[in-house]
């Protein structure tokens, strides 16, 4: 990012570097760098992904208090925390699933890789109309025409509308039905495509019908297969330019972690 190109930047804060740490953090400062949250809070009641028998399913996230001002520690408030890897927002390393065995576990995962431009297909009007609607390869076609080229080394975030819903975890999980990709254009996007990633708003990275797609969880199978990432239950993707955004995306470093909670940023340059 060059300072040259932030509004409402001091010509005195240009240095003779192409970028500059002060620079950007006066331009937040000042609003005129912005910074969207694109994190649904972590609670008891974050909606998360139910597998049918004989699966087995991750654990919701809930605080056990150590202390709170009391004889347990007078002066301080502490809790452990419980959760799964793949609860509320949260990145899906290569190693989660079978295709990327022997990939990236979360802690591997280079920092440079978790800042990186984003751009923003909106097909929210199609999932308003058919809850189950698939992106297909045509879809992101037609939005380069319009918008330019997929970021080498970017993410592609895939805003449906479904964040509406995740207040309410029967409307989120609508009963295993939920926007998502096809096969064809999971397949396109993550080996054909120079992204780094795909992010989405629903419960996991495949459509609620995935299960029945050949593979199944195309999504899953892959971008983790092929050394990319996935991240899910964003929120505010309304809220950034199709492109132009540089996402910040801050998962644990859990050594032989498969994925974990993170927080989602975006800076937008207004």
């Amino acid at each position: 990012m060059s300072v040259a190109h932030i509004p409402g930047i001091e010509e005195a804060a240009v240095t003779e570097s192409a970028f500059s740490a002060g620079a950007v953090a006066a331009a937040v400062a000042a609003g005129s760098l912005e910074v969207v949250d694109l994190t649904a809070p972590l609670t008891e009641r974050t909606p998360i992904l139910q597998l049918p028998e004989p699966f087995a399913n991750t654990v919701p996230f809930s605080l056990r208090e150590i202390s709170r001002y009391d004889e347990r520690g007078p002066a301080w408030y502490w809790n452990d925390i419980v959760t799964g890897e793949h609860v509320g927002t949260h990145f899906d390393a290569p190693v989660h699933w079978a295709t990327g065995r022997g990939g990236e576990d979360v802690s591997q995962v280079a920092p440079s890789r978790l800042v990186a431009p984003a751009v923003v297909l909106d097909a929210s009007g199609h999932a308003a109309d058919d809850p189950g609607f698939l992106l297909e390869s045509d879809h992101v076609r037609e939005w380069e025409k319009r918008h330019g080229p997929l970021p080498d080394g970017g993410w592609l975030l895939y805003r449906t509308g479904w964040d509406a819903r995740s207040d309410d975890a029967g409307a989120f999980l609508n009963g295993g039905v939920w926007p998502g990709i096809s096969t064809g254009c999971a397949r396109w996007l993550a080996e054909e495509t120079p992204i780094l990633g795909i992010g989405v708003e629903t419960v996991g990275t495949d459509a609620g019908a995935a299960h029945g797609f050949d593979p199944p969880f195309p999504c899953h199978s892959h971008f983790l297969g092929a050394g990319k990432y996935g991240l899910t239950q964003l929120r505010n993707l309304d809220r950034l330019p199709a492109r132009g955004a540089v996402l910040v995306a801050a998962p644990l470093p859990i050594v032989g972690g498969s994925g974990s909670p993170c927080r989602v940023l975006a800076l937008v340059d207004r």
